[in-house]
């Protein structure tokens, strides 16, 4: 499928905010769910170029939702701190249309634009019970400033700061344990049963294990339930990484490999999206998968400080899909940063959608890309 640019006309605003009946006694067939997800059908693409905003450049998307018709996406700029509302449309053959609607700055409870290394938004959720924000920032280890769960208006005004559990909090005294920098909390879902936050890390704490690396490691990360009305940790899984897919080429040694966002699909099952990276190839380095995640039998490790001689059960995963087969339908061949994921309108066969987005670093290293992929769920 030929892949498109669709330029953006862009409408802005910039917000500065200050039963029945039957009395059978027969027992009821067992409750089968229909959120059954088999595998993923590529249906397009489309490239957002890059472009300003009253000077400030559109790009930086870490994260993406949909709700009533809106989408959200949140970026990881830092000047201002902020996030868009969008219009996206496909049907069943290809993307139609995208538009940046709105451009809005999240600012602290006192409605104080954030200074450099307070915050780094990786994540956005839209709560239809609260009708408001929800995003993750993952914080600035070296800098001290904490991982952080925190709800906004939609003027993008702070509301509440989660408590996080502990082991999350930056580690400044030594490099013993604690969160690694630009390692820390990535991905966000709403709840299933919508009482709670699903926050996940994107590399082990340095006491749990190693980073990835192209040998097969030991590498969990942990994804924690945060209850909505007590603001506190219930329940913490362990989640395993893969190795990093590709040794990096062209004299270059950087790799990674992590947890960039999650999305819970049914009581303890979800979607992951784990990217890995490899310096010096000319297709971007990026290996991107998507696993079905199934928690229902993983052990709470909530009271556990470090996994070395603990007996525990992570959470499984199922391979669904590998951008790499779909590498030749992209543009330039590039599977880019994809760090965002949320489920679409419902297509017109009755299928559900799902779309993913990429962070372009704003071009801080290389040429890259605004992409959106979607797919068509098949149950």
């Amino acid at each position: 499928m030929t892949a498109k640019i669709i330029y953006l006309v862009c409408a802005i605003t910039f917000f500065v905010g200050c039963s029945s009946n039957d009395n059978t006694t027969e027992p009821e067939p067992p409750v089968t769910s229909v959120n059954t997800i088999s595998s993923l059908e590529f249906i397009d693409e489309l490239i957002i170029p890059m472009q300003d905003i009253n000077g400030i450049p559109i790009g930086g998307f870490s994260g993406i939702d949909y709700k009533n018709d809106v989408w959200y996406i949140i970026s990881d700029g830092s000047d201002p701190i902020r996030y868009y509302t969008a219009g996206i449309s496909y049907n069943q053959n290809s993307f139609t249309n995208a538009t940046i609607d709105r451009m809005i700055e999240i600012r602290d409870a006192m409605g104080n634009s954030f200074l450099e290394n307070q915050v780094d938004p990786e994540a956005i959720r839209f709560d239809t019970s609260t009708g408001n924000i929800i995003y993750a920032s993952e914080g600035s280890i070296n800098n001290g400033t904490n991982p952080a769960l925190l709800e906004i208006g939609t003027n993008g005004i702070q509301l509440r700061n989660y408590v996080l559990p502990d082991n999350l909090a930056a580690n400044i005294i030594d490099d013993l344990s604690g969160p690694r920098h630009n390692g820390a909390l990535e991905s966000l879902s709403i709840s299933f049963d919508n009482n709670a936050y699903w926050i996940g890390m994107e590399l082990p704490l340095i006491e749990d294990g190693p980073e990835p690396t192209t040998s097969d490691t030991e590498s969990p990360v942990r994804i924690t339930r945060i209850n909505k009305n007590t603001g506190l940790a219930e329940r913490q899984f362990a989640y395993e990484l893969d190795p990093v897919d590709r040794e990096p080429t062209l004299g270059t040694t950087f790799t990674i490999n992590g947890l960039v966002e999650i999305l819970e699909y049914d009581e303890d099952k979800f979607l992951s999206i784990e990217r890995s990276f490899s310096s010096g190839y000319l297709d971007g380095g990026n290996t991107v998968k998507i696993y079905k995640v199934d928690a229902t039998n993983a052990t709470n490790i909530l009271g556990i400080t470090a996994f070395s001689n603990e007996t525990y059960t992570k959470a499984t995963k199922t391979l669904l899909f590998e951008f790499d087969n779909i590498r030749n339908q992209l543009t330039n061949t590039i599977v880019d940063n994809i760090e965002g994921i949320t489920f679409g309108p419902v297509l017109s066969d009755g299928s559900k959608s799902l779309v993913v987005i990429s962070d372009n670093n704003f071009n801080a290293f290389l040429p890259q890309l605004n992409q959106l992929i979607v797919f068509k769920v098949v149950p």
